[in-house]
């Protein structure tokens, strides 16, 4: 009998050792199921950069919101649909970076950084705004200048069909996004297509790029930031503001 005992705790120990690691198969493939996209982290380029507030930690991380996620997709949709080269959902990856600043950025190939001090701050159309800029770049073809370091972090992007409102599949990521500059040259053509997606997707392209470009403007310099963040890597926001209201 004793002999029968111990080879049943051995059966069972076994048994349970097959399922957690089951377990663990299971839980992989449903985070690639998810969209769920792991890139490692990458230093920066040299050259000048321009990068949000400092890095936090993992501990702080919590999952997107359900209102954040419909928003983000409500949002994002009309004006991938409206590009030159139209972009599905199922064609563009969102990270989000947990830091405080005003901030977002094109990082090439349909994958889109946002901060949540855009998220929670920005209304509707002045989110709209700023990225109908950053979607104009990647439609245009501007090489990506972003990146996000995470102190030895691995990041995480999801597929923007796959922000399920209610689901837990992207946490805000603990890092750093630094933002490049573009040319000047860039920069216009991305407020003036911009302009021209908005239009295309329903809106009033001119007005809506011009009062996301102020808010974020006097945001940066209530902050003490002087027009950082987001800003930091354009031309004056007033000759932007200029340009724009210059367009027919």
């Amino acid at each position: 009998m004793k002999r029968r005992s111990e080879k049943h705790r051995i059966g069972a120990g076994r048994a349970n050792t097959l399922a957690v690691k089951a377990l663990g198969a299971v839980s992989i493939l449903t985070l690639l199921a998810a969209g769920c996209v792991v890139e490692p982290v990458s230093a920066p380029r040299r050259g000048p950069s321009y990068e949000t507030r400092r890095p936090v930690s993992a501990r702080e991380s919590r999952s997107v919101d359900p209102r954040t996620a419909d928003r983000l997709q409500r949002i994002m949709i009309p004006l991938l649909r409206a590009r030159n080269n139209p972009r599905g959902a199922n064609e563009v990856r969102i990270g989000i970076v947990r830091d405080s600043s005003i901030n977002a950025a094109n990082a090439g190939g349909g994958v889109f950084y946002l901060t949540t001090g855009l998220l929670e701050r920005a209304s509707d159309d002045q989110l709209r705004g700023v990225l109908a800029h950053e979607i104009a770049h990647d439609d245009l073809g501007h090489v990506a200048k972003a990146k996000v370091l995470g102190a030895g972090l691995n990041l995480g992007v999801v597929l923007l069909e796959r922000l399920i409102p209610g689901s837990s599949a992207v946490s805000p990521i603990a890092g750093t996004l630094i933002a490049r500059g573009y040319s000047r040259s860039e920069e216009y053509a991305a407020d003036r297509h911009g302009v021209e997606i908005l239009r295309r997707a329903g809106y009033p392209g001119r007005d809506v790029m011009i009062n996301a470009l102020t808010w974020v403007s006097r945001a940066s310099e209530a902050r003490g930031g002087g027009g950082g963040g987001f800003l930091s890597t354009h031309p004056a926001t007033s000759e932007r503001i200029d340009a724009l209201r210059r367009l027919g």
